[in-house]
């Protein structure tokens, strides 16, 4: 099992098409607005004190991303652009703050049967078309947890976390596999996510591939001294 984490580069038009199948699965998943179209990308309203909203740019230009800052001034907006952290920090002002970074990634999808350890038990169950697997000690004790929104030919998987103690016990694995399996049984064909940089060696063990970086940013502007 190879665990090479290389970046593919697919023509823009395809990162295009990954990044709108992975809006479409995220807002269901959230439980966010519906995307608004714009002639750079879409923009998302998520309802959040600390993420209020996002723009999303597949193929951010330097002067959409300028005027995007400069027209910004409530904290909680968010940036999501498909490029490295290092392309788009020379456009920024004061007041952008870096995340981690992401990436895009896919994977064909084909039906699963993973075995649960011993040690641990797995429930999953669907609502809202959100199917989330959560796995426990025998204990009861949370171990991790995941959840995958179909839409059609693709789903999109999200949150995916494991318990720090409960780590490198092949738990990862098996919640993207449940996920994956429950996602090709419901007729998509294609998983997509953005991962984390921890997340994305799991991922590629498990044979997604990387299609684009994506920087993350979120506008939190210095307070103001109070005159005295």
């Amino acid at each position: 099992m190879t665990t090479a984490t290389a970046t593919t580069t697919p023509n823009q038009a395809t990162i295009g098409t990954a990044v709108r199948a992975w809006i479409d699965g995220w807002i269901v998943s959230r439980g966010t607005s519906d995307p608004i179209g714009r002639p750079w990308g879409w923009t998302i309203d998520v309802g959040q004190a600390t993420h209020v909203s996002r723009h999303v740019l597949p193929a951010p230009a330097e002067a959409d991303v300028r005027a995007l800052v400069a027209a910004t001034s409530a904290p909680g907006t968010w940036l999501k652009l498909f490029a490295e952290d290092d392309t788009v920090r020379p456009w920024l002002t004061e007041g952008w703050q870096f995340d981690q970074p992401g990436y895009l990634m896919t994977i064909p999808l084909t039906a699963e049967r993973p075995e649960v350890p011993a040690g641990y038990t797995l429930t999953a169950w669907t609502r809202g078309g959100v199917t989330r697997v959560l796995i426990r000690t025998t204990q009861g004790h949370f171990a991790a947890r995941g959840q995958i929104a179909p839409t059609g030919p693709t789903a999109v998987a999200d949150q995916i976390e494991t318990a720090p103690t409960h780590q490198r016990r092949g738990l990862g694995s098996l919640v993207m596999r449940t996920l994956q399996n429950t996602a090709y049984e419901a007729g998509a064909r294609t998983g997509i996510l953005v991962g984390t940089p921890e997340g994305r060696s799991l991922y590629s063990a498990l044979g997604w591939e990387t299609r684009s970086p994506m920087a993350s940013l979120y506008f939190n502007p210095p307070e103001k001294p109070t005159e005295g």
